[in-house]
């Protein structure tokens, strides 16, 4: 048999821009929801009078509830685009965001309906969270299965270039609308970010429906598909799954840490501007938008688990000094900080999607990365904000907090160094033969 490797079919390079619009998409509109919890929700969407702490906690519930449909989303479309194919669980996935998002930005106030508006605000979170649960893991596999071997970590990075655009969209929409006055952002200025999803929408969907799908998922259809890819992935690969969860956590949960609770934390405690937080998250989101390709393509090089245990260890090294600069209500040393996490950040999140990726065999990947990554979402991204705000309800302190983050990047270089990988050569190889 011969060492190259075979054609893929389509344009790697299409299929990554594809997945980074569709991705930024769905994670803008996933972000201006974190963002309004932690500034607009609780006030918006809770009785008057209730404690400022205490109303911030039951936004960050609702905020939590978009994790835990996220399993869910996964399980489905993982479903759907392991027996149907990547590219019509993405297209499904993204309208059913842009519905929930631009609907959010229509809901009545507590003010105005009682109990009915946080009732609607969960309902719709809730789609928001099956429909990101279905998109990551499709985002991911167009990108990585159109890529040649040696290229799969920067082209499976443009999926998770979407993250810190989207993150970047969402905290520079705020910063416009806080800029105008915070009277206005509280009142109805909040709302202009999830209406103008909808125009997104429109866009992704235009350039979505023009990828082809995935040469991989077109090779295991001539061979033998997974009848039922859940049922295939919890009887070949719970180990794998165990270890895919495993080695998400600060990926996917300590993003939350370092962007919604830090967000919480600096405005309510620290006593930083919402102005200077936002700039400086939106400052920060550029710097990972900007590195998340460099880091992917030094995985190339010099390998991609190695580029994404550096990055665990930055995140180690940064996980006290973050805090702590917020107190200092220097611009410029908060700004730093936020880039410099930001920065090992990108290196623990962009090489990420060819490693989960390649840890599961063709037949039911979707379904095996989504589960993996959407039950590590649920478990770590949505009680992060909620568990961390707890701690320091409790203590008083921010190092607790800090200690959270450093034990997940822990426990990421942990299963990092159990992770088993499959090669798409050898599938694309045997449908040639």
């Amino acid at each position: 048999m011969s060492n190259q490797s075979p054609p893929t079919t389509g344009s790697p390079l299409r299929a990554a821009i594809a997945s980074f619009v569709g991705t930024t998409i769905e994670w803008f509109d996933f972000y201006i929801y974190a963002t309004a919890a932690s500034l607009v929700f609780a006030t918006a969407f809770f009785p008057a009078g209730t404690d400022p702490l205490v109303g911030l906690m039951a936004s960050f519930a609702t905020f939590a509830v978009g994790f835990f449909a996220r399993p869910l989303g996964g399980i489905v479309f993982g479903h759907y685009g392991d027996r149907l194919g990547r590219k019509s669980a993405l297209v499904t996935t993204l309208i059913m965001m842009g519905v929930a998002t631009f609907t959010v930005g229509l809901l009545p106030t507590y003010e105005q309906i009682g109990f009915f508006a946080p009732l609607l605000l969960v309902v719709l979170r809730f789609v928001q969270g099956i429909a990101v649960g279905g998109e990551w893991g499709g985002a991911v596999l167009i990108s990585v299965e159109h890529a040649p071997e040696d290229k799969k970590t920067f082209y499976g990075s443009f999926a998770q270039l979407g993250n810190p655009a989207g993150a970047l969209l969402a905290t520079g929409s705020f910063s416009l609308i806080a800029a105008v006055g915070e009277g206005f952002l509280y009142s109805w200025g909040w709302r202009l970010p999830f209406l103008a999803s909808a125009l997104l929408v429109v866009v992704g969907l235009v350039i979505r429906l023009k990828v082809e799908e995935s040469p991989v998922f077109s090779a295991v259809q001539q061979q033998a598909p997974a009848e039922m890819p859940l049922r295939t992935a919890l009887r070949t690969s719970w180990k794998p799954l165990l270890l895919g969860i495993g080695v998400l956590p600060v990926a996917v949960g300590g993003y939350y840490i370092v962007t919604t609770f830090l967000q919480s934390y600096g405005v309510t405690e620290a006593g930083v501007s919402e102005q200077v937080i936002l700039n400086g998250l939106s400052v920060a989101a550029f710097v990972e938008l900007v590195a998340t390709l460099g880091v992917s393509w030094l995985g190339d090089r010099f390998g991609t688990v190695r580029i994404v245990v550096i990055g665990l260890v930055g995140v180690i090294v940064l996980a006290v000094p973050q805090f702590l600069v917020l107190d200092t209500g220097s611009t410029a040393l908060i700004f730093l900080a936020l880039a410099l996490m930001r920065l090992v950040m990108a290196a623990t999140y962009g090489p990420i999607a060819r490693v989960l990726a390649q840890m599961y065999p063709p037949e039911a990947r979707y379904t095996s990365v989504s589960l993996a990554y959407q039950v590590a979402g649920a478990i770590f991204g949505g009680l992060s904000p909620l568990a961390c705000t707890a701690l320091y309800a409790a203590t008083g302190s921010i190092y607790p907090v800090a200690g959270l983050l450093i034990v997940m990047a822990l426990v990421s270089i942990a299963c990092l160094a159990k992770a088993p990988r499959y090669r798409d050569t050898e599938v694309l190889t045997a449908t040639a033969a």
